[in-house]
């Protein structure tokens, strides 16, 4: 079946499904409108949209459907898919960057504060404990994080997080909506700590983002990025895949009422570079690479990256 069918008989399904005020439901595919758009000059160059392959125009668009329907359930799946464990890699993620430390002198910072940007951030998630950690455990109350994300949707799920925090409505948290390729509103050479979280996966062109996050960064910015990856254990990597491709979307279907969106998720995990794949864009895009450039989480369930932006490539 071609993915066009797929998404209609989607579409056809989701239609004659009884909606009740106690279980609102966000229709996945009602909001995918790539197919209705006029032709672009890029409609020839093909991309893959979970295992199915599609024209580049399209993916923008039933990317964004997949989080605008997913959004307010976004972090209960994440907990119920990972039973509870993303949060540890989240915080170990954290710590492991230490936001509001000290910078070496020769990677120069703001004098006040890190300026942090979180691309893919929408809930907020990361973006709270980096303020947390500056806070609480570098007694910084200058570091500022700026969470970007292409989707409206996650960014309105944070905004409302955000309310309970003590950085709401201060200059130490913004949102912006916003395309991680092309970011013409971030100046050069600005930017301390760019953070993507489970999110570059999901980008049309991964380079190109890498290449802007090369762009933005101060020189001896730091480019860090945790992202499902391929597990380095064959017996476990075939109980994983077993639990991704066949518990993961019934776990949407039933908590979340969206099982598409989840089955999309999984494949898009299985289609995402090796570790060592990853690594070798990060430093096409003009990164240096520590060690060997990534931290394994859980037998390569997660992996974590980093770049370093040169001192000696600033302008």
């Amino acid at each position: 079946m071609s993915s066009r069918s797929m998404w209609r008989g989607l579409h056809y399904s989701a239609k004659r499904r009884i909606l009740t005020p106690q279980t609102p439901y966000r229709c996945f595919s009602c909001s995918l409108r790539a197919q209705d758009q006029p032709s672009k000059p890029n409609d020839d160059r093909m991309t893959h949209f979970g295992f199915n392959n599609i024209r580049e125009s399209e993916k923008e668009s039933m990317v964004g459907a997949v989080f605008s329907s997913v959004a307010s359930s976004y972090d209960t799946m994440n907990d119920l898919m990972s039973l509870g464990i993303h949060r540890l890699w989240k915080d170990h993620f954290v710590r492991s960057l230490n936001p509001g430390s000290a910078l070496p002198s020769k990677y120069p910072s703001s004098p006040n504060g890190w300026n942090i940007l979180d691309i893919a951030g929408g809930t907020g998630d990361i973006a709270f404990r980096m303020l947390d950690h500056a806070t609480n455990i570098n007694n910084d109350h200058q570091t500022r994080v700026t969470i970007a994300d292409i989707n409206a949707d996650m960014l309105a799920e944070g905004k409302k997080r955000s309310i309970d925090t003590p950085y709401y409505n201060t200059n130490r948290l913004s949102f912006m909506e916003a395309n991680a390729e092309r970011m013409p509103s971030v100046p050069d050479n600005s930017v301390d700590l760019y953070t993507v979280v489970f999110g570059i996966r999901n980008f049309t062109d991964k380079q190109a983002a890498l290449n802007e996050a090369f762009r933005v960064l101060k020189p001896g910015g730091v480019f860090a990025c945790m992202e499902f990856s391929k597990v380095d254990n064959a017996l476990f990597n075939a109980v994983y895949k077993r639990w991704s491709f066949s518990a993961i979307p019934l776990i949407g279907q039933l908590v979340a009422g969206d099982r598409a969106s989840y089955q999309y998720l999984v494949e898009s995990i299985e289609r995402f570079p090796s570790q060592e794949e990853f690594r070798d864009m990060i430093r096409k895009a003009g990164f240096m690479i520590p060690g060997r450039g990534f931290e394994n989480l859980s037998t390569g369930i997660a992996a974590i990256h980093r770049g370093v932006k040169p001192v000696e490539r600033a302008e």
